[in-house]
């Protein structure tokens, strides 16, 4: 299985120009690397500058989409239209999202119109504290489940799974999940979709790690058997981005 990289530029860069210089960048290291896709998730306003930058290891993601196909909804963005604009991977269901109030609910119905345009959601999931009770865990458990209803046995193997507690991700991250933590979430979360899905299917979805990744962690997080990473803000510097991927040689 080959490694995914997701760079979530969230709400940067401030101009196009900075946009371009941050493709080109990603360009560049993409050529050095293989067996690894690097999904790249600008803001919707720098979408259509990525056909300049193409190249066999790189797609085009989307950070959110809206639930609603199509119609009255000021400021929302279809799936049809990151269809139309050759966006591949739409990250749904992130804290900071979440934040915002999307609830499971909005974030299911966001899903399954990602798949009906063959459009790959993935799907952050992640609990706000870790209890010692172990809550933490049907937390997570509700979140996947309720995420997808209704998603069919086909179409599920199309979802990339993201676990980003909630605690480690943004400015106010206490700290990074150990890589012991991740891997106890990622044989859980493999656990749940084969209740749902049956085990051959579970196996085969990539379970990425997000948050407070940096070019310090990554390799380890990697070695501890991610398969891949979705990286906030050390994708929007190109040194320690490359060092990030650089990881992955």
């Amino acid at each position: 299985m080959s490694k995914i990289i997701i760079a979530n530029w969230k709400m940067n860069p401030q101009s196009p120009k900075e946009a371009e210089k941050l493709f080109s960048s990603v360009k560049k290291e993409a050529k050095n690397v293989k067996n690894t896709k690097i999904i790249v998730c600008p803001p919707f306003l720098f979408l259509h500058l990525f056909k300049k930058f193409k190249h066999k290891n790189i797609s085009l993601g989307a950070q959110n989409v809206a639930k609603e196909t199509e119609g009255s909804f000021t400021g929302e963005i279809s799936s049809k239209m990151l269809s139309s604009m050759e966006v591949s991977h739409v990250i749904v269901g992130h804290g900071e999202r979440r934040s915002m109030g999307e609830t499971n609910e909005i974030i299911n119905a966001k899903i399954l119109n990602l798949l009906k345009f063959k459009i790959f959601p993935v799907l952050c999931v992640g609990e706000g504290n870790r209890d010692k009770e172990g809550f933490y865990l049907s937390f997570v458990a509700d979140q996947v489940k309720d995420c997808l209803k209704g998603v069919t046995s086909s179409q599920v193997k199309n979802i990339i799974m993201a676990y980003e507690p909630l605690w480690a991700i943004g400015k106010d991250a206490s700290r990074e999940a150990t890589k012991e933590e991740f891997m106890e979430m990622k044989i859980f979360i493999r656990k749940i979709i084969s209740d749902l899905y049956g085990s051959k299917v579970a196996h085969n979805i990539p379970v990425l790690y997000g948050g407070s990744v940096n070019y310090l962690n990554a390799k380890s997080f990697i070695e501890e058997g991610a398969d891949g990473l979705l990286i906030g803000r050390d994708s929007l510097n190109p040194q320690k981005f490359s060092a990030i991927l650089n990881t992955l040689k």
